[in-house]
């Protein structure tokens, strides 16, 4: 929905219906934007600083909770910056404060009667409140105002590169890098800031702009709250050894406008079984041309047998496996020598390259240990 759409609204407590026209919308907060026509003073709430919040302070939140109209239940802040509970821009307040079906989008205010989030979602097993409820940040919605009154739409900046949190923070991986913490990086979009500032797949992001990136929230919240075409210093892990990087921030949709659509799968011929339930073969140069990987080498997986190791650990069809616990491999013969000398107990670290149709060759590193 846009400017151009009108519906109608009614407010908590009053029974006048008002037309109100969508100023815009954003689908990754779940928020929108009205502009009610109304003749006379409408009521407000004031928004309130949630990062002054703390852990501990008391809280309302207001709803209709089963259809109970202005119903106020108390508790306090249980926690801040709660990721992996909605999407990925989405970082909450939780509360012990009662919310139940119908209190989504009533206010959590602070107990000078300011509006510091936004009831959004709850965590149950019998879909009603158990405790844990929690509230989008008032200055996340703030921000996410101010672009949708401005622009009509929220823009986000990006680098152009990609992760993924459990293996890009798998202490086994960083510490085979050498990284104390950070992010590794699965792929770089091409042509894309990262890319010309020489970010690679495989460099652990530690810092950026001095702050620690430990999770992947410190990283996506430093870039996507950065001034589009302002520049970042990020602090990397290459080789074991500690490198900087000037990388400029543009829109998402700049950012992965060009994306081709990614490249095909290698057709895969007969292999040969090694370890762990994989079944691999040498790649050849013609078949790194075809995959837009000239000059690269190592195996390709053809097979993974159901319940092995391998899979366990995440392995697919199609990935190339380039390194294992930091030794190159560049053959099926390399590969089984280095597998051969692995113990069970030990922790095993490979490098794989994995085609992606959207993201083109993302760089991963499964991690796990050897069974005996």
């Amino acid at each position: 929905m846009n400017g151009a759409t009108k519906i109608q609204v009614q407010l908590n407590g009053d029974s006048t219906k008002y037309t109100a026209k969508v100023v815009g919308t954003d689908e990754e907060t779940d928020l929108a934007v009205l502009r009610i026509e109304a003749n006379h003073d409408l009521p407000v709430a004031k928004l309130g600083n949630s990062d002054g919040v703390h852990v501990g302070d008391w809280v309302l939140a207001i709803g209709s909770p089963f259809g109970l109209n202005a119903t106020v239940t108390a508790g306090i802040v249980s926690a801040k910056d709660r990721g992996g509970v909605g999407g990925q821009f989405q970082h909450f307040l939780q509360t012990d404060a009662a919310i139940n079906p119908g209190n989504s989008g009533g206010p959590l205010v602070d107990m000078a009667g300011q509006v510091i989030g936004i009831n959004t979602a709850i965590v149950t097993q019998s879909n009603g409140y158990q405790g844990v409820g929690f509230a989008l940040p008032s200055n996340t919605a703030i921000s996410i105002y101010n672009d949708l009154v401005e622009n009509g739409k929220v823009t986000r900046g990006s680098i152009g590169v990609s992760f993924q949190e459990e293996q890009s923070t798998n202490p086994v991986v960083l510490q085979q890098l050498g990284a104390p913490y950070g992010i590794v990086i699965e792929g770089v979009e091409p042509g894309s800031p990262a890319s010309r500032a020489g970010l690679k797949g495989g460099d652990v992001i530690t810092a950026i702009n001095g702050n620690p990136v430990k999770t992947g929230n410190d990283l996506v919240d430093a870039i996507t709250r950065a001034k589009l075409g302002s520049k970042v210093q990020i602090t990397y892990v290459r080789d074991r050894k500690e490198m900087q990087a000037s990388v400029t921030v543009e829109s998402r949709e700049q950012v992965f406008s060009g994306n081709s659509g990614g490249r095909e799968n290698p057709s895969l011929e007969e292999s040969s079984p090694v370890k762990f339930g994989l079944h691999v073969e040498t790649l050849t140069p013609e078949r790194a041309r075809h995959l837009g990987l000239q000059g690269q080498r190592g195996v390709i997986v053809s097979q993974v047998e159901p319940g092995s190791f391998a899979e366990d650990i995440g392995f697919m069809p199609g990935d190339m496996i380039i390194e294992v616990n930091r030794n190159a491999v560049e053959s099926y013969g390399d590969l089984r020598q280095e597998l051969s000398d692995l113990r069970a107990g030990r922790e095993v670290v490979f490098k794989v390259l994995r085609q992606d149709e959207n993201r083109g060759t993302l760089t991963l590193f499964l991690a796990g240990t050897v069974p005996s």
